[in-house]
């Protein structure tokens, strides 16, 4: 009867989220974990970690700003190095401390699956943006893994050339439905446009935010699931 009883209330509270419509960390394996951000035990069930190491800051010319006292060590899961982006005029030094980011992360044991640039490209100038990270990709290490995040009006343009050029540069875009701590008022027109995206993408969600994944969701062939941004506990 406890048997009984404790299913009956762990599907009570499945329930209980899922009308809540928030996004529970606990549901998914995917996670970033900025700078700054203390990580939490659902990291320990997870498949794939963004992690950021630094940013690239604006002015005359991007420079590498280190974000971590250390190198992390993630032994279960995929790592993929995240650098946010100001500016794509990077000093000479930039890229080298990438490559050497790489290596010093693989020497530590983790899986590096590649790295992903978090730059809030205008839809305007998807052109440009993706001319730099098809050059990019040429000076990476052969195999590296390019990631990007997207901005959800990016969607409602699906079907340009811009955007839809990037399938033959990025091996995904995950397509952020939040700003800050919360989610975008009005995602899901956004969302509805997806079937013109003609590359694989994942939708990047933030933790505690609201979340109602579109039922054809599934259904889309360049779907490949989700990411959360994980984020600290309010303190009042």
């Amino acid at each position: 009867m406890r048997l009984f009883a404790l299913l009956a209330l762990l599907l009570l509270s499945a329930c209980n989220r899922a009308e809540d419509g928030r996004v529970d960390a606990q549901a998914y394996d995917a996670f970033w974990l900025w700078a700054g951000v203390e990580p939490q035990p659902v990291l320990d069930k997870a498949k794939a970690i963004y992690i950021l190491a630094a940013e690239i800051k604006g002015g005359p010319d991007g420079r590498y700003v280190d974000l971590r006292p250390g190198i992390p060590r993630v032994k279960h899961a995929q790592v993929w190095i995240v650098y946010r982006v100001e500016t794509l005029a990077w000093e000479a030094k930039v890229l080298p401390r990438i490559r050497r980011d790489m290596e010093n992360w693989k020497a530590k044991g983790n899986r590096i699956a590649g790295i992903q640039i978090d730059f809030d490209a205008a839809t305007r100038g998807l052109p440009g943006y993706a001319a730099f990270l098809k050059q990019l990709r040429a000076e990476l290490p052969t195999g590296t893994g390019l990631s990007v995040t997207g901005l959800l009006d990016w969607s409602s343009g699906g079907d340009s050339p811009a955007l839809n050029a990037l399938a033959g540069t990025v091996d995904e875009v995950v397509l952020q439905t939040y700003q800050g701590r919360h989610t975008i008022s009005g995602y899901e027109a956004y969302l509805r446009q997806l079937e013109r995206v003609k590359l694989p993408f994942k939708i990047g969600l933030v933790q505690h935010g609201e979340w109602q994944a579109p039922p054809d969701l599934p259904r889309n062939p360049k779907f490949r699931g989700y990411v959360v941004f994980l984020l600290n506990p309010e303190r009042s």
